[in-house]
């Protein structure tokens, strides 16, 4: 038993902090989907109420599911044809657990998408505000889960949030000192000044707390 408790911290602290955030991210969405079946069992027993069915692998394949449908909206509104599934999958269940709406949204964005065979961002963003104005909240959420790596107003990814990648050969993220003794006086290479066009209407300027 001592062995196998030194087996598991040592396993623990050589994780990243993001690793862990998304293995928990993940085990909370899987154990929400067995303990609404469980909890409503329990219920059942307690009031005498009509019994739950039990929950099946077919629950766990449906988030499963619910996650692919994100990550191909994501690949779309980032235009980006590699994205970290895990990172996606804990985005997903920060994003969903924030508000009660999203996970349709999603599922509408996804279906939008393939019904019109829409391939950029901003063929997907246009067509989506276009069909239903709520979902552009949805494609907000995405994004910022994806740039800033905040999720239902909480840190998901730090490291890793797109924002970073974009200017990764100019600029770090704080915190993270990439480069070598006073590599700071030197200057930073020329960033080009973008071209394109938003996709979306204006949102309204909110001011986070810092």
């Amino acid at each position: 038993m001592t062995q196998e408790r030194r087996c598991l911290f040592a396993g623990s602290w050589r994780a990243s902090p993001n690793a862990i955030r998304m293995n928990q991210s993940m085990r909370l969405l899987r154990r929400d989907v067995l303990l609404s079946g469980i909890g409503a069992l329990a219920a059942w027993g307690v009031a005498g109420a009509a019994p739950a069915p039990v929950p099946s692998p077919a629950a766990s394949d449906a988030v499963d599911s619910d996650i692919a449908r994100f990550m191909d909206i994501s690949h779309c509104l980032t235009d980006r044809t590699e994205l970290d599934s895990a990172v996606g999958a804990a985005l997903y269940a920060g994003i969903v657990q924030a508000s009660a709406e999203r996970k349709a949204q999603i599922a509408a964005l996804y279906d939008l998408k393939n019904k019109h065979r829409l391939i950029t961002a901003s063929e997907l963003a246009k067509a989506a505000e276009k069909a239903d104005k709520s979902l552009k909240d949805a494609i907000h959420d995405i994004m910022v889960g994806w740039y800033r790596g905040v999720a239902g107003g909480k840190v998901v990814v730090y490291r890793t949030a797109l924002m970073f990648d974009i200017t990764k050969d100019a600029i770090y993220p704080k915190t993270y000192a990439a480069g070598g003794p006073f590599y700071w006086t030197s200057k930073p290479p020329e960033v080009a000044r973008p071209t394109g066009l938003p996709a979306l209407s204006p949102s309204p300027f909110v001011v986070e707390p810092t």
